[in-house]
């Protein structure tokens, strides 16, 4: 999915490389961050916590890859493959 992210904005306007191509690359990054380092942590209490963080990060980049859309950024067929 972060590859796909990154491919996707390859192609965002130059003005948004430090606005939304940023954000969506860093919370798409975000997500299997989190998810490796509560899996390298002990206990399911740290686990479940980094997992909960990633959610959040997965929700985030919903919201963006749909702001992305609705601004002509992303064309439909990729946001419906980076959705998938």
């Amino acid at each position: 999915m972060t590859l796909a992210v990154y491919k996707a904005t390859a192609r965002f306007p130059r003005e948004e490389l430090y606005g939304l191509t940023s954000q969506l690359r860093r919370c798409s990054a975000s997500i299997g961050a989190n998810i490796a380092e509560g899996c390298g942590k002990e206990g399911n209490r740290e686990l479940y916590r980094f997992l909960q963080i990633a959610s959040g990060s997965a929700s985030e980049l919903d919201y963006h890859l749909l702001l992305a859309r609705d601004l002509n950024f992303l064309a439909d067929p990729d946001y419906q493959n980076v959705i998938q």
